[in-house]
């Protein structure tokens, strides 16, 4: 029988040897090699399983810039405060697309209150309050925000930031109230506070991280295991771990400009990534673009087999 170059290599009868195959045999035995190869890549290159970070530990090993963080939140100074939607309407949004406020679209979806939310409300959950709680709830806005200002200036310029070592000032009750959260932290009850928000189950971790946050322990943290934005954090696990290799062109689109100095890189990467999706999903019906596999013919050499027969 001669065959023509237009038959299908696929239709042609096998005149090869056959043998008998046990399928469930090499099924235990692909199971049994993988597992044991998953377990040893495992034993040697997993990732290395690092303790949750807390408000506990934070208080604990950087107490001057729990105070600090706290005097801020308390100004109304840190950057939860000001970051707009969906926390808070601040205004100043920077996630824009020219006349489009991607970050407002929403709107204020969380909202946190810095100054309550993060000290006076756990404050006030204790079960001997402050009694400075009283002095700040009395005040009007300007005084609460003189005195955090004030506070939060002074831990700045006070060696190694360290609120015993803070010049003199009318700081009102800000000291009594940012100690008092620095020992709620300490005893372990601030995180549970702030994590629990009336719920009996921990599901709710956007105000604990959002303190976190705002200070520069928990940043700190991030940077020494290689997960800030400019280290390619997206893509790694704690270390040199490897993380979300499917995630490699978000991170890389931060890494070059205009998208590394872009306030608004956020929103510039979203877009992006939406046309270039876009783009792919219709690649067939896009003129020029469909025709690429016609002059750039790589896909022959994958399948030379099948075309060599054509």
């Amino acid at each position: 029988m001669s065959w023509r170059k237009t038959d299908d290599v696929a239709s042609r009868p096998w005149t090869g040897s056959v043998r008998e195959y046990d399928l469930i045999k090499e099924l235990i035995i692909g199971v049994v090699v993988v597992g044991l190869l998953v377990l040893g890549v495992s034993a040697l290159f997993g990732s290395p399983d690092e303790p949750s970070v807390s408000l506990k530990a934070w208080a604990t090993a950087a107490p001057a810039d729990f105070v600090g963080t706290a005097a801020k939140e308390l100004a109304g100074t840190s950057d939860s405060a000001g970051y707009g939607p969906p926390y808070n309407s601040t205004p100043g949004a920077s996630q824009t697309i020219g006349p489009v406020d991607l970050q407002s679209l929403s709107g204020v979806r969380l909202p946190v209150d810095t100054a309550n939310d993060f000290v006076i409300v756990p404050l006030a959950t204790l079960p001997s309050p402050p009694a400075d709680l009283a002095r700040w709830m009395a005040a009007t806005d300007q005084q609460r925000s003189g005195w955090a200002a004030a506070y939060s200036d002074a831990l700045a310029a006070a060696p190694d930031n360290d609120p015993a070592k803070v010049a003199d000032g009318d700081y009102g009750p800000v000291p009594a109230l940012t100690g008092a959260l620095l020992d709620m932290a300490r005893q372990g009850n601030l995180d549970g506070v702030l994590q629990n928000g009336g719920n009996f189950y921990n599901t709710d971790y956007t105000r604990s991280l959002l303190f976190l946050g705002d200070g520069s322990y928990f940043p700190g943290l991030a940077a020494s295991q290689h997960l800030s934005g400019d280290q390619w954090g997206v893509m790694n696990e704690t270390g040199d771990t490897p993380g979300q290799s499917w995630l490699w062109l978000f991170s890389l689109l931060y890494q070059v400009e205009p998208f590394k100095s872009a306030p608004n890189a956020d929103a510039l990467v979203v877009v992006t990534m939406f046309v270039l999706t876009a783009l792919l999903t219709l690649l067939p019906f896009i003129p020029g673009l469909r025709s690429l596999p016609r002059w750039i013919p790589l896909h022959r050499l994958v399948w030379k087999d099948y075309y060599r027969n054509r």
